[in-house]
């Protein structure tokens, strides 16, 4: 069998351009693509070359399920691998963020913040 590589998550938020311009700014990603989607939502797909984020905001955020998705924003977090870990905990700072839960438990260095209400973990192997 061949392994698997995960392309993309797709997440419900509430603001996907702002989100994507911040995500953006402290990882060095950009904008893939975005446009009108699902149910007259929105959609910002922003990441790297491999792999990326689809942010999407369907028309009105009701806390309720949006067809075909079972769930609005069910997530615990999502984990980036930098380069520099201080580099980006200095980006976090700046930002103005608050830096969570910091470990080094093998097998790397890792942080968590939360931005739009998500929790990013930040960890570098």
């Amino acid at each position: 069998m061949s392994t698997a590589i995960m392309e993309h998550l797709n997440i419900t938020v509430e603001k996907p351009v702002e989100l994507a311009h911040e995500l953006c700014q402290l990882f060095g990603w950009k904008v893939r693509w975005e446009g009108d989607s699902l149910d007259q939502g929105y959609t910002v797909h922003v990441g790297g070359t491999n792999s990326y984020l689809a942010l999407y905001t369907p028309a009105k955020l009701t806390g309720e399920p949006v067809p075909p998705y079972r769930s609005d924003r069910a997530l615990n977090h999502i984990g980036v691998v930098v380069e520099d870990l201080e580099e980006t905990r200095k980006a976090v700072l700046d930002a103005g963020l608050t830096i969570g839960d910091e470990n080094e438990v093998p097998p790397g260095r890792r942080f968590y913040f939360h931005l739009h209400g998500i929790e990013f973990e930040a960890v570098e192997y």
